[in-house]
């Protein structure tokens, strides 16, 4: 059996240790998820930490480019190290401290508590996540313009840029490509078969055995629901460009690599278990996302900082994660009850602080207006569109 899972780790004491090419943690099996959530609070603090403590001019050209803004920003409070280590610290414990990165379904996964038919139905069902989140980074890169309002002085343009460049990087990796000379630019075919998330994903589904045309299913209520939220809080213009950077950034990659790493564990206990020849081609998209996504996430918390200017700002950034974070417990949820066969505890079950709770109903009643122009693609979408209950909680 061992030899079947040599691209993954080394068998130590009947467990697998992991191999750094596919997850920082060797030894992921053998840990408690609240070990996992902390080493990756704690790796996500280090990192960025680091990072900002190299921004001195001369240590980086990174240090060289916040140093010029400094020289020419009408607010310079937050393009410091001293003052974007505090940001950072505050809204990295706001955001990993909620309860989605504990959510029951993640846990059970994790401890190998999913048969085959249930592995299966989980898949199929978060494909139309993974389909959908990077068009929420797209729609965000569309709303810095030189239109829009920003109280920058004369950076106002090229902190623009910099924001859709960080933003681009992202799209870039989602859909795997990259930029090239005209004189070695692909040819078109290949290009349009580019290494993307969703082929990565499939590469999963084709290794249990699902045939192309059984790998695309309607999309359950709950993942409907979280895909119009991540798409409402990056392009409705009731949200601002700063709550749909916060969702694009903060909220959707900040926990990703802790989540992922919990899925990535579970899918491992379960091939191992049923001898499933399940190596890291099959299992590329959850290792990628716990090794991508953690650049990400440092790169969007940076721009985010050249768009905060107070209080009233960080309690809009805070709010965009809260609202982001709830829509995926409830999506969590939903795919739990469809996997199991059962309910799942809901966030309010979850001990949630207040902190946590919505502030306003700007979401809620985007999400209603929403869901009435959905086409097809959900399952029963014409009960779907009459739905009005919403899975926020409120203050």
């Amino acid at each position: 059996m061992s030899e079947a899972f040599t691209d993954l780790g080394v068998f130590e004491n009947g467990t697998l240790r992991l191999l750094p090419s596919v997850h920082p943690l060797p030894s992921l099996l053998s840990m408690e998820p609240k070990a996992v959530l902390e080493g990756f609070r704690d790796s996500q603090r280090d990192d960025f930490l680091r990072v900002i403590r190299d921004m001195e001019p001369s240590h980086s050209s990174l240090g060289q480019l916040f140093s010029g803004l400094r020289g020419q920003a009408r607010d310079e409070s937050l393009l410091y190290p001293a003052a974007l280590e505090a940001l950072f610290l505050d809204l990295h414990d706001h955001v990993m401290s909620h309860p989605v990165w504990r959510h029951p379904f993640f846990l059970r996964v994790f401890a190998g508590d999913i048969d085959r038919p249930q592995v299966e139905r989980f898949l199929l069902h978060y494909f139309n996540q993974i389909k959908n989140t990077r068009q929420c980074v797209a729609l965000t890169i569309g709303r810095f313009n030189s239109l829009m309002e920003m109280p920058l002085g004369t950076i106002n343009e090229r902190v623009s840029e910099i924001t859709q460049i960080a933003l681009a990087q992202l799209v870039a990796d989602e859909y795997g490509v990259t930029t090239h000379a005209i004189e070695s630019y692909p040819e078109l075919g290949h290009l349009l078969r580019a290494h993307t998330h969703i082929a990565m994903y499939r590469q999963l589904l084709d290794g249990l055995g699902i045939a192309r045309e059984a790998q695309d299913v309607p999309m359950l209520p709950e993942v409907a629901d979280n895909v119009l939220t991540q798409r409402l809080l990056a392009g409705h213009p009731a949200f601002t460009p700063l709550e749909a950077l916060a969702s694009t950034g903060l909220g959707m990659e900040w926990g990703v690599p802790e989540f992922f790493s919990l899925l990535l564990g579970g899918l491992i206990r379960f091939a191992v278990r049923e001898n499933l020849a399940l190596g890291h081609h099959e299992l590329e998209v959850f290792i990628e996302h716990v090794r991508y996504d953690v650049l990400h996430a440092i790169s969007v918390m940076l721009v985010t900082a050249l768009h905060m200017h107070g209080t009233d700002d960080l309690a809009a950034v805070k709010g965009a994660c809260n609202t982001l974070m709830a829509s995926r417990f409830a999506m969590m949820s939903g795919i739990h009850s469809a996997v199991y066969g059962e309910p799942c505890a809901s966030l309010e079950d979850m001990g949630l602080e207040g902190r946590y709770r919505l502030r306003d109903r700007r979401i809620a009643l985007a999400l209603v207006e929403a869901r009435r122009s959905v086409g097809g693609g959900v399952a029963d979408a014409y009960l779907y569109r009459s739905r009005s209950g919403t899975p926020f909680p409120f203050a």
